[in-house]
């Protein structure tokens, strides 16, 4: 817990792609194992991958290629060379282990992701929050400038269907994932913080080595490469500085009058959010995205200031190419309306992802309506290390109904349970409506039944709280 990793050096080099041979994914299904699988499949790499259980997923890599399985088995080994896993998958499942007695070459995802970025122009986004969505904006930016870009997002984007592509272009935009460490190994031309924040302690122990991972991720991009860095977070603007100070080009972003990318004069109606932007050439143009919340025109400032001053593409197409950019998924996605209440999913799964969706959600609701949240809790040791956070990240809202811990990776901790979150809450704002709904069948009809027309509904969590919305929008429906 000290932010080394001891199964995978992510300072090594990687093999080349093809030297990996046949490759097998343990998990195949998991949104960031496919996108690497599906770059692989376009590469004319032999893939084959299991996971725990069937999904649509796991059909759309078969239809690709791939040889897919449901559960795990030794066999499924036979003929692989290489196997990658994520640091989810513990050594003793049966796949992981035999793979270890045979010999066979394991990778880590971001290891096999880097083998296939070789001889691109590669753009890594990292940050604690936004790194999807900015991911996702710059590759259809620079879709819009008629570069074909490779991409590996943790989202699927909204109107492709898809989370990774092998494209005809030189360009290769990755996200980037610090919970592990392994941001470190991609070494790319350009690489954006969004911002540095304490998260994943129970990897990395303390903030302190979290923003000394931030400080080898700004140092390992190529020389006479570019950091982008958000000037608004503490966290990012720090290591923008001493990034600058050992030598690396730096350019900053944000509201923050000093940025070399500056935002100013905000505007939201709707769905829609504008500003204006002025960039290091001194004029002025306007920012529009068709996602709301200030949080999206950074996140789009990130990814012009990339195309533009990273990549030299056309700032007025690049700008048009951010305003035709339609969402990701789980990211602020509609999942529909029902008696007059319109639902809302988001995978915010940190203090301060959950913050921005609850402030855009705020600023959505008028009149008589309430802004509704259900909050899934990610991780026994983030909601052990975060609760007072989280309570005040959900403060705003009218109505705030906990779902119990998602585990993911984690074995239950002794008195850790939504309701940490519930009394930081109460301790935050007094005469909040909260309520632990322990039983995951429970919370839709709960949901449902202190719903009124005009509210809104934010379903919020990286677990399975993204099933809830159409169980909610039913049981509206039935009422």
């Amino acid at each position: 817990m000290n932010g080394e990793n001891l199964r995978f050096d992510f300072r090594a080099e990687v093999p080349a792609l093809e030297e990996l041979g046949a490759v097998h994914f343990i998990a195949i299904g998991g949104a960031g194992m496919s996108g690497v699988a599906r770059v692989m499949l376009a590469r004319g790499t032999r893939v084959s991958g299991s996971d725990a259980k069937d999904s649509p997923l796991l059909a759309a890599l078969a239809a690709e290629g791939a040889d897919v399985h449901v559960g795990h088995d030794p066999a499924y080994l036979d003929g692989v060379d290489t196997v990658v896993v994520s640091s989810a998958i513990r050594e003793s499942n049966v796949e992981l282990a035999t793979a270890r007695e045979r010999g066979l070459r394991v990778l880590h995802r971001a290891q096999a992701l880097a083998a296939t970025m070789a001889g691109s122009r590669r753009v890594a986004v990292a940050g604690a929050n936004g790194k999807t969505t900015t991911t996702s904006m710059l590759t259809v930016a620079l879709q819009h400038c008629g570069i074909d870009p490779s991409f590996a997002a943790g989202g699927e984007l909204a109107g492709h269907g898809t989370n990774a592509h092998w494209g005809t272009g030189e360009v290769f935009v990755a996200e980037a994932d610090e919970s592990d460490g392994s941001f470190l190994v991609y070494r790319p031309e350009v690489a954006v913080v969004t911002n540095v924040q304490p998260d994943h302690l129970d990897f990395y122990g303390s903030f302190e080595r979290v923003q000394e991972a931030y400080a080898e991720f700004a140092a390992s991009v190529q020389p006479g490469g570019l950091l982008v860095a958000c000037a608004d977070d503490e966290g990012s603007r720090r290591l923008a500085e001493s990034a600058r100070a050992s030598g690396v080009r730096v350019l900053t972003y944000g509201f923050a009058a000093d940025a070399d990318v500056v935002l100013t004069d905000p505007a939201f109606r709707g769905l829609l959010a504008r500003a204006a932007l002025r960039g290091p050439d001194g004029e002025e143009r306007v920012l529009r995205v068709k996602v709301p919340g200030r949080h999206n025109l950074l996140n789009a400032a990130a990814a012009y200031t990339v195309a533009v001053e990273g990549l030299g593409q056309d700032p007025a197409r690049i700008l048009d190419g951010l305003y035709g950019f339609t969402g990701t998924r789980r990211r602020f996605e509609p999942k529909g309306s029902a008696g007059g209440v319109t639902v809302v999913d988001d995978y915010a799964h940190n203090p301060g992802k959950v913050a921005a969706v609850v402030e855009t959600g705020r600023s959505l609701v008028e009149g008589d309506a309430r802004l509704v949240v259900v909050f899934q809790p990610h991780l026994f040791s983030r909601t052990r290390d975060f609760a007072t956070e989280f309570g005040r990240a959900l403060a705003p809202a009218d109505v705030v109904v906990l779902m119990e811990v998602y585990a993911a990776r984690e074995d239950p901790v002794p008195g850790v349970s939504s309701q940490l979150v519930a009394d930081a809450l109460v301790e935050s704002r007094p005469d909040a409506d909260v309520r632990v709904v322990p039983s995951w069948s429970a919370v839709a009809e709960t949901v449902a039944g202190l719903a009124r027309e005009g509210d809104l509904v934010l379903t919020v969590g990286a677990g399975d709280v993204t099933m809830i919305g159409p169980e909610i929008l039913r049981a509206l429906g039935d009422r």
